[in-house]
């Protein structure tokens, strides 16, 4: 007879819960998906994710980690049109501090529509024998005591419930998770909060690029926000995506007149942002939708990781876990890092249901893969008007005072810039920025003149019929 696999449920069916399950299904687990919708056949938009019409990326750290989890992902991405771009050799970008310079590649990026994205992974995660979906159906609560987690109790869409008994359940249903909820149900204090909510609101549309940006390729812009020096949150990222389409996002802060439709939308990007890049690219692009909005960007985090206690055989992690600001595109690196994590502990520490205290340990390696992109995102939300109730921390301010040194030292020294790039990109840690040589280069500061105008080549204006 063959021996009992170890059974998990992983609540939630988009891109952390997939990862998650496939990271459990390769240490031997059998795997419940348990998702609310009802999933796209195809790279189709569903209710549960309406962020899917704003930009996203996938930065070279999380796309590393989907490769490990899922053979061939990046391959079947770039199958799919979408460009591996080198950063900073294809972005221009505006930051507080000036404009960037083009540097040689140190990290990349994969820019991709998210419903694409999605559809990837799912096709590559639910092709594993050992994970089974249940669609339109979601978790009402834990079974199991203070000391350790049983199961969880779900409900079907026409209202039937029944219990799934596990040896792991891991919680990735996003910024909607119950599981400090649930953990207080269980008799467990609340764990540790903090939010950091900037204000700012997104706009999208898709756009169709012009030919010959389209044919030969196109640099990623961004025009950042400047939350401390023109104390505005106004700015927008124009993303190339596949089949020739150009996704751009407007943001602006609390009391910005975000633009809801198209009229507005072109204005506000010619008008409103710290220049006028995007809206001269616009001109001569086509529009394919109408205008999107959103209000959800707070920077959320849980410390599940500092609880004094937790229960055996369960785990939070994605968005459950830490939730931030989509203008720093590290939602989905962070998730597919945490997933890794996740496979990497239980191989290590042993198999599910067997080893003792393996949740716990699992729990405080995703804290620690989300550090890194938290200390970046709060870093320069937490100065916005109203971003907390108490303002800055002594520790918010020191940080910011001396990523904002970098990141001028960056606009002028291509060092720093890659060094600034690979933490970004999360495919170094933050201790990366504290090394000695980066130290006195910051003390030193650029060691270029600051640019002038954005610096896009000849060809690239003539492509995109701006010159």
């Amino acid at each position: 007879m063959s021996e009992r696999k170890p059974a998990a449920v992983v609540l939630g069916g988009s891109l952390a819960g997939l990862l998650a399950a496939r990271a459990l299904a390769s240490t031997g687990a059998r795997v419940t998906v348990v998702e609310r919708d009802a999933l796209p056949a195809g790279p189709e938009p569903r209710k549960g994710l309406p962020q899917a019409r704003h930009v996203h990326q996938l930065w070279s750290g999380g796309a590393r980690a989907l490769e490990q989890l899922l053979p061939g992902a990046i391959g079947r991405l770039r199958a799919a049109g979408v460009s591996r771009v080198p950063m900073t050799t294809d972005m221009v970008a505006l930051s507080p501090h000036g404009w960037y310079r083009r540097w040689s590649e140190s990290a990349f990026m994969l820019p991709a529509s998210r419903d694409l994205l999605d559809w990837v992974v799912r096709q590559l995660a639910l092709a594993h024998g050992d994970i089974e979906l249940v669609e339109r159906a979601e978790a009402v609560a834990l079974t199991g005591t203070d000391t350790g987690v049983t199961g969880v109790r779900i409900r079907a869409h026409d209202a039937a419930e029944r219990t799934l008994s596990a040896d792991l359940v891991v919680d990735a249903t996003g910024r909607g998770s119950r599981a400090s909820h649930w953990l207080t149900e269980l008799g467990l204090p609340g764990p540790e909060r903090r939010e950091v909510d900037s204000g700012l609101v997104y706009a999208s549309r898709l756009f169709r690029a012009p030919e010959q940006a389209a044919r030969d390729g196109f640099p990623i812009v961004n025009i950042e926000p400047d939350p401390r020096g023109a104390g505005t949150g106004r700015g927008g990222v124009l993303m190339p995506v596949e089949d020739g389409r150009w996704i751009v996002t407007l943001f602006g802060g609390r009391g910005d007149d975000i633009p809801k439709d198209p009229d507005h939308f072109d204005r506000y990007a010619l008008k409103e942002l710290r220049h006028p890049l995007i809206g001269e690219l616009l001109a001569n692009a086509e529009p394919l939708t109408e205008v999107t909005t959103t209000r959800t960007t707070a920077n959320r985090r849980y410390f599940f990781e500092r609880m004094p206690v937790w229960p055996e055989n369960f785990v939070v992690l994605g968005d459950a876990v830490c939730a931030l600001n989509p203008v720093y595109g590290h939602g989905m690196a962070v998730s597919a890092q945490s997933a890794l994590a996740l496979r990497d502990v239980i191989r290590r520490q042993g198999p599910l249901g067997s080893t003792p205290g393996l949740s716990r340990h699992i729990q405080k390696a995703v804290g620690r893969t989300v550090r890194a992109a938290w200390d970046l995102a709060i870093g320069a939300d937490v100065f916005y008007p109203g971003a907390t109730e108490t303002g800055p921390t002594l520790r918010d301010r020191l940080l910011s005072a001396y990523v904002g040194r970098l990141l001028y030292t960056a606009t002028g020294n291509g060092r720093v810039a890659r060094r600034m790039t690979d933490v970004t990109a999360l495919q170094r840690g933050a201790e990366a920025l504290l090394a000695p040589s980066v130290l006195v280069a910051a003390a030193v500061g650029p060691l270029k003149p600051p640019l002038t105008a954005p610096p896009l080549t000849v060809e690239e204006r003539k492509a995109a019929g701006v010159f």
